[in-house]
């Protein structure tokens, strides 16, 4: 199955822009291209049904988890388990990117912002 990136138009969500590529569709895993401009934080949250694999394909992010931050550059990955409170944050002045994968698929409903 082919899905090109010009089929999917990004949404604004707390600054970033998200495409998601799965939405419409019954798979096991969801995919998401996450554009992260500079400055911008994902709000602290977590799934209380997926874990999260999250790819940086450019830029820097800065993940934290219970307190610790970890830098992450291009070609890295992060990985979330289900129910582990997270959030991210560009603090470069350079536009980062991100894909995040689900598994099993994204749930709106699953997702806990705090």
């Amino acid at each position: 199955m082919f899905l090109a990136a010009s089929d999917f138009e990004p949404f604004a969500w707390h600054g970033l822009a998200i495409r998601d590529y799965t939405m419409a569709l019954d798979l096991s895993s969801s995919v998401a291209w996450i554009d992260v401009p500079p400055g911008v934080r994902h709000p602290r949250a977590h799934s209380e049904r997926s874990d999260k694999y999250y790819i940086v394909v450019s830029g820097t992010v800065g993940f934290t988890v219970k307190g610790d931050t970890c830098t992450l550059g291009e070609g890295d990955v992060f990985v979330v388990t289900r129910g582990v409170v997270f959030e991210y944050e560009n603090s470069t002045s350079e536009p980062a990117r991100l894909v995040l994968i689900h598994t099993p698929m994204f749930d709106a409903d699953a997702e806990v912002i705090e």
